[in-house]
Order: C-alpha cells, then structure tokens, then sequence
C-alpha cells in the first residue's frame, strides 16, 4: 500500500507588497535544507508570489532533482465561512459582512484541495510531495485529516516556513507534526504570528 507524504509550509517571511524578505529567504532556504535527505518528487507553491519565491528558495536546496509547479488550489482563501453559532466570539468581527459569493468560492478551493493532495496516491509507489502555501490552507488540511467539523480550522496558525507533515495511506491519514520549526534559528521562529512571549 503506497503512501502520500505531504510536507506542508508556509511561505517565508514576506513584506507588505507579498515579497520575500531577507528573513523569509533564509527560512525557506533552511527548509529546504531539512528537507533535501528526503526523496522529493515535487514542490507545489501557490500562484501568490511569496509562496512561489519560497518554493524555488527551497528546491534549490534538494538533491531529488524535483519539479516545482504552481497549484492554484493553494492559494490564501478562506476555506470555510462558519455560521453564527460557530464562530467564536474572537473571530466575529473579521467575518462580520463578509461577502457570501467570496465565501462560496473559498469552500470550492478547500475542497479541489483536499481532492488533489488528501488522499493515498493512485500508484504504486509511495509519493513525496512539498506544498508551499498560507496559513488557512494549512489549517484547512490538517482538519480534514483529523476528520473535524469544517469550522475547526479557524485557530491553527503556523508561523512561516514551520513544517507540517501528513501522511496518507488507504483508509487513514495521520499527522506527522504540525507548525515544527527546529529547522530555523531562534531568531527566525515565530514570524507570521503577532508578537508575543513563545516557549
């Protein structure tokens, strides 16, 4: 029985134009360092281009010679608008007016994602795959894998470049990890999240 193994990350660091910092360069480069032992059949980023600079920062760094693709089904969307009742008291406000069209078509988005990359490969052999993209994406794959009510992705945030891994054999997913950031420096944890004390 093959099995998919997603590596899933954040984009690195990015200014307010949506392009790469230094900070976020030297993240994706140090991903794609912890990642370069691993037989790497592809690299997946979303259109945006902070996840796209990221993707090629961390394919220069594998040995596998993989392909690195865009995959529109990556991109930052909102991947399901909770009603009222499950909308927690904090996340009112940035729902509060938001457009129901918009909404429909981020939940077309969640669910071409979850069809492309949250399922066992069809071949035989075990596929590796890495998928640069934003925080609701990520949320919205790891609550599918633990078969969550869809407004449980609202609140799992992962700091850039932290690395995410779920594997999919026939019949069941498993998490691996979720927002691991051993691969960076102290100094360059943490980003993409408000600043606050971190362990």
């Amino acid at each position: 029985m093959a099995t998919r193994h997603l590596y899933i990350a954040r984009h690195g660091d990015a200014d307010a134009f949506g392009e790469l910092t230094d900070t976020g360069r030297e993240q994706a480069r140090l991903l794609g360092q912890r990642l370069a032992h691993l037989p790497i059949d592809a690299v997946w980023h979303s259109p945006l281009p902070r996840a796209a600079d990221t993707a090629q920062q961390v394919v220069a760094q594998l040995r596998s010679g993989a392909s690195v693709a865009e995959a529109a089904e990556l991109v930052d969307h909102v991947p399901y608008l909770p009603t009222p009742e499950e909308t927690p008291r904090a996340w009112v406000r940035f729902f509060d007016g938001y457009d129901l069209a918009e909404a429909a078509a981020g939940n077309r988005i969640a669910q071409s994602l979850t069809a492309r990359f949250a399922s066992p490969p069809e071949q035989a052999d075990d596929v590796h795959e890495v998928l640069i993209t934003h925080t609701y994406p990520i949320a919205w794959l790891i609550r599918d894998a633990l078969d969550a009510p869809p407004a449980r992705w609202l609140g799992l945030n992962s700091a850039n470049t932290a690395l995410t891994v779920i594997e999919y054999r026939p019949g069941i997913s498993g998490i691996t990890m979720f927002n691991d950031m051993s691969h960076l420096p102290a100094e360059l944890r943490w980003t993409g999240f408000p600043n606050a004390a971190r362990p």
